[in-house]
């Protein structure tokens, strides 16, 4: 009896111009996830905890930024603010304007992370994209631009 592949069967679905849009990016969504998921691993952070790092050492952020962006349920924000910050790897700091204001930043642990994970993601990306060239990667991005931009149309439309 042979068994198939889930990765390989994946594979030739994606070679089918007439497949499914959603079986082609669920497993383009399932691959570079869990390939970046085996980098995040070996540095001890979930996709969540790295995400919220990532974008508080661009700028400072409120929690409530946070679950804007990545987008998360404001309690799951606080969960992983709370756990970084035990980690040693997040900082909390309230504004002297408004105590209420909670800012995050991350400490230089943190920061050290952060550069390093992002290094292995640009890597891994670098490897994952072997064999594309760069015009097809341009078609690729614009075309995934405009499945996006169809879908905000859409969900503004039935609003």
């Amino acid at each position: 009896m042979t068994h198939s592949n889930p990765h390989e069967d994946a594979g030739r679905r994606l070679e089918d111009p007439s497949g499914d849009l959603n079986e082609a990016v669920a497993a383009l969504v399932s691959a570079v996830r869990t390939a970046a998921q085996g980098v995040l691993d070996r540095h001890g952070l979930s996709l969540v905890e790295f995400s919220l790092l990532r974008y508080c050492s661009v700028e400072q952020r409120t929690a409530t930024e946070l679950a804007q962006l990545l987008p998360i349920d404001g309690s799951r924000v606080s969960r992983v603010v709370a756990g970084l910050a035990d980690r040693g790897l997040l900082r909390r700091r309230r504004l002297r304007s408004d105590r209420r204001i909670v800012m995050l930043t991350p400490s230089d642990e943190g920061l050290e992370a952060v550069a390093g994970i992002g290094g292995a993601l640009r890597d891994l990306n670098v490897a994952l994209t072997r064999g594309v060239s760069s015009d097809e990667m341009r078609v690729f991005l614009s075309v995934a631009s405009r499945i996006v931009a169809n879908h905000a149309e859409q969900r503004g439309s039935q609003a």
